[in-house]
C-alpha cells in the first residue's frame, strides 16, 4: 500500500477508461457470452455450482475479516480486557469492510445511480434501456448494477493482503485481484453485473483500503498504535459496561 501500488492502480484506471471509450460496447459484448438468445435468459447462473461458488466467495471473504469482528464484539463486552488482535488490524479491517462492501458500495453508488443489470436491460430480453457505466440516471429503482457489491466485498482482500509479510505481499495482493476478478465473473455469469462493474469496484475498493492504510499506519498526521485504538474502544465501550455490571450489584474492574 505505497506510491507505487496507487500509480499501478490509477494506470490501470486511465487504461480501463481509455479502453471502454474507444470500445463502447464492450459491456453488452461480455454479457453476450453467457446470455442465451433462443431460452432468452443467462442459464449459467441458473445451476447450482455456480450459486454453491458464489456463496463460497462471500465466507471467504467474510472469514478474513471475522477475528477483527469477533475482536470488536468481545471489546466491546469486555472493555476491561485487552484486544484479542492487533487494535490496527480490527480497526484497519472493520473500517475497510464497512466501507467497500456497505457505504460506498450499496448506501451510495447501488442506491443512487441508477444503472440496470444486464437481465434487465432491453438488449437481453429486459425492460430498460442500457447505460454506460459512467452515467447515472438509469430506470433501476433500488439495488442496482453499477457498481458490484460482492465483487467489492471479494477485492476487500486487499486489506489483509496489505498486512501480508513483505516477502508474501505481492502473491497476496495478486491472489486478491484473481478472487475479485472470478467473483466478479460469477456475477457476470448470472446476469447480475456488467464487466466495467466488477472492474470500478476492483479500483474503487483498492482506493478505499489505500487511503485507510495511510490513514492509520503510514502517514505522521495520523497514524496511530494498537495501544490508541485499544483505549479508544475502552472508551467507548466502558459506560455500558459498567452501567451493566452495576445492574448485578458488582463495580466495574479497573481500566487498564
Amino acid at each position: 500500500m505505497n506510491r507505487t501500488g496507487l500509480l499501478v492502480a490509477l494506470s490501470l484506471s486511465l487504461a480501463f477508461v481509455l479502453l471502454m471509450a474507444v470500445f463502447p460496447d464492450l459491456d453488452l459484448w461480455f454479457a453476450r457470452y453467457f446470455y442465451h438468445p433462443e431460452t432468452r435468459n443467462f442459464p449459467i447462473g441458473g445451476g447450482p455450482v455456480v450459486r454453491i461458488l458464489r456463496e463460497a466467495a462471500m465466507i471467504i471473504a467474510w472469514a478474513f475479516c471475522l477475528p477483527a469482528i469477533v475482536a470488536f464484539i468481545v471489546k466491546l463486552a469486555r472493555p476491561d480486557r485487552p484486544l484479542l488482535i492487533s487494535g490496527r488490524t480490527v480497526a484497519f479491517f472493520l473500517i475497510t469492510m464497512t466501507l467497500t462492501a456497505g457505504i460506498v458500495t450499496n448506501l451510495g453508488f447501488k442506491t443512487h445511480w441508477g444503472r440496470p443489470r444486464p437481465v434487465d436491460v432491453v438488449e437481453f430480453n429486459g425492460k430498460h434501456q442500457f447505460m454506460p457505466w459512467w452515467q447515472p440516471g438509469g430506470a433501476c429503482p433500488r439495488n442496482c448494477s453499477f457498481f458490484s457489491g460482492e465483487a467489492a466485498t471479494a477485492f476487500w482482500t486487499y486489506a489483509p493482503a496489505a498486512l501480508a509479510p513483505p516477502q508474501w505481499r505481492g502473491l497476496a495482493y495478486a491472489g486478491a485481484t484473481i478472487f475479485g476478478l472470478a467473483t466478479g465473473l460469477l456475477r457476470m455469469t448470472f446476469g447480475g453485473h456488467f464487466f466495467s462493474d466488477v472492474v470500478v469496484a476492483g479500483f474503487a475498493t483498492f482506493l478505499i483500503i489505500w487511503l485507510v492504510h495511510g490513514l492509520i499506519y503510514r502517514w505522521p498526521a495520523t497514524r496511530t498504535s494498537d495501544a490508541r485504538v485499544d483505549a479508544l474502544l475502552t472508551r467507548w465501550a466502558w459506560p455500558f459496561y459498567a452501567w451493566r455490571r452495576g445492574l448485578f450489584g458488582k463495580k466495574p474492574e479497573a481500566k487498564r
